[in-house]
Formats: structure tokens, C-alpha cells, sequence
């Protein structure tokens, strides 16, 4: 499996779950969605069939993986993306991107916030994107307490260039930001922007392993968190990526606070998988349909 930043190098080729609350449809009115970098190899050799085996699984919306400026989404121009992905009976409400601060082989990524940011979300408006999310800060990108303050105000930058078209910035963690810095956690300065203009993706998953509780982070912050992301953490000492249901999350208790949290959608996502990336989805899926949909 290729790792996050090197699919973001490699995706300039082929550029670029969602489970709605329970608490806003009825029994057998959800949809469940799937974040695509976890099938990332899948969607570079075969972008189209592999919708359609997606699709087959009952997930009903997808969330795209980095987008890099080339105005292609998995080797197709905006508009006819969004047609193909119609005819899977998929949408694609959310999609991640990049900062742009960082430089491959001494240039800047286009389709960044920081580069080129108006064609990307002029782009992802014609695929019917309603959310761009800040998907990853490389470790150049992080810095002290000043730097995520720098971070801050470009989002609320790109933020700001989102509202125009209509579609939503957010800001999509790991558990770096939660590490502590002079007495101060980044992912605090990061929630000091502009709470309309950027608003978070929690990935559940990575929280957890940082040692926060979603819920206390609801409460702290209600209507924040339109977005998550679902993943489970393993039992053993090592807390690795594990299908959701089969590890320590109690996602029964996160979707309780729902509605507290702003919930909107939610994407099930696996870095890193044991085998074949579609039995753990296929997994993944089958527990959310018996426990929480």
C-alpha cells in the first residue's frame, strides 16, 4: 500500500462513507459512505469499476481522496466525473485536499489552498462537492504554535473563497494536533477560526489514539463536526487501524451525541488493511448495518 504523502505525489495522475446521523432519517434511510484513500491502488488502476464494486456494497456516497490541481478527478475532467459517478447511483458530497506549503521536488501543488485554490473549488463545485477538508499538514507544514496560527488564518482564507461557491471548508485531523506545545494543543488554535467559514472532519479514530473523547469535544464545541471519520483501533498494544466492530471504539456512544456534534456525514475509512482493502470495507459495512443503521 502506498502511504499518504506518496499517493498525494503520485495523484497529480489521477487527481482528484458517509453515514447520515441516525438521529435525522428513519431506519433504512441512511447512507453509508466510504473515504477512497482506502482504496487507493484500486482507484488508480480501475477508478470506475471500482465505483461500481462499491456501490455493489451498499455504500451509497463517497468522499474523494486529494485533489492536485490538474482539474482531473481519477483521470476524468470535473464534469465528466460527475457523470460517470451518477451512473454508480454514488455521490461525492465531500472531498480532501491539501495546505500547498509543502514543495515536491522544489515546486508547489497546484490545486492546493495555497495554490490555485479558486480552480479547485470552481472544479469541485461542477462534481456537486458541498465539503473541501484540510486533509493532512506534512510535518513542514506543522511548526511551532506561530506556524498553526499562520495555518489558521489560511484557512479561514480558503475558508472564505468556499462560501462564495456555496460548499463548506473543513479541517480534517490526525493525533498530532493534539500534542501539546508550551502548554497548548494546535488542534485548539485551529478551532479558533472562524467557526462558519471552518468547520472540522473528526477523524474518531486518531482522536481516540491522541487520548481525546469525541464526546467531550462535541460538548466543548457543538455544531463543529459535520464530518467524521470511522475507523476502529485494535485491541493490541500497538492500537493499529482495524475494521469498524472489530476494536475498542464505542461508536454506539459517539452516535449518541450526533446532533450535539452537527453531524452531517460520515466516512468510513482504513488507512491500512490486513488483505484486500474491499473485505474490510465489506466488513466495515456489514457491522454499521447491524449496530448502528
Amino acid at each position: 500500500m502506498t502511504s499518504r504523502r506518496s499517493f498525494a505525489k503520485s495523484a497529480a495522475l489521477f487527481s482528484a462513507g458517509v453515514l447520515t446521523s441516525p438521529a435525522l432519517f428513519a431506519k433504512g434511510q441512511t447512507d453509508i459512505g466510504l473515504q477512497l484513500y482506502t482504496l487507493r491502488d484500486a482507484m488508480q488502476k480501475d477508478p470506475m469499476g471500482t465505483l461500481v464494486r462499491v456501490a455493489k456494497m451498499g455504500y451509497t456516497t463517497v468522499e474523494g481522496a486529494t485533489y492536485t490541481g490538474s482539474g482531473l478527478f481519477y483521470g476524468m475532467a470535473p464534469a465528466a466525473f460527475a457523470k460517470e459517478l451518477k451512473k454508480t447511483g454514488l455521490t461525492m458530497p465531500s472531498s480532501h485536499y491539501r495546505l500547498g506549503e509543502e514543495l515536491y521536488e522544489g515546486k508547489a501543488t497546484e490545486g492546493t489552498m495555497l495554490h490555485g485554490w479558486d480552480k479547485a473549488v470552481d472544479d469541485a463545485a461542477q462534481v456537486g462537492v458541498k465539503y473541501m477538508v484540510c486533509a493532512y499538514l506534512s510535518e513542514s507544514e506543522r511548526g511551532g504554535l506561530d506556524h498553526y496560527k499562520y495555518v489558521a488564518d489560511q484557512l479561514n482564507k480558503a475558508g472564505e473563497r468556499c462560501k462564495k461557491a456555496g460548499i463548506q471548508l473543513c479541517y480534517h485531523n490526525h493525533d498530532f494536533e493534539f500534542m501539546a506545545q508550551d502548554g497548548k494543543m494546535p488542534y485548539d488554535l485551529l478551532l479558533t477560526t472562524d467557526k462558519e467559514l471552518v468547520k472540522m472532519e473528526l477523524d474518531l479514530y486518531w482522536a481516540t489514539k491522541a487520548g481525546q473523547d469525541p464526546v467531550e469535544l462535541f460538548k466543548k464545541h457543538p455544531g463543529r463536526f459535520p464530518l467524521w471519520h470511522v475507523k476502529d483501533m485494535d485491541k493490541t498494544p500497538a492500537r493499529n487501524f482495524t475494521e469498524v466492530g472489530n476494536g475498542s471504539i464505542d461508536f454506539k456512544r459517539i452516535f449518541a451525541q450526533s446532533k450535539l456534534s452537527g453531524m452531517k456525514y460520515f466516512f468510513v475509512e482504513q488507512d491500512q488493511t490486513p488483505g484486500s482493502p474491499f473485505d474490510s470495507i465489506q466488513k466495515s459495512i456489514t457491522h454499521i448495518k447491524r449496530t448502528l443503521v
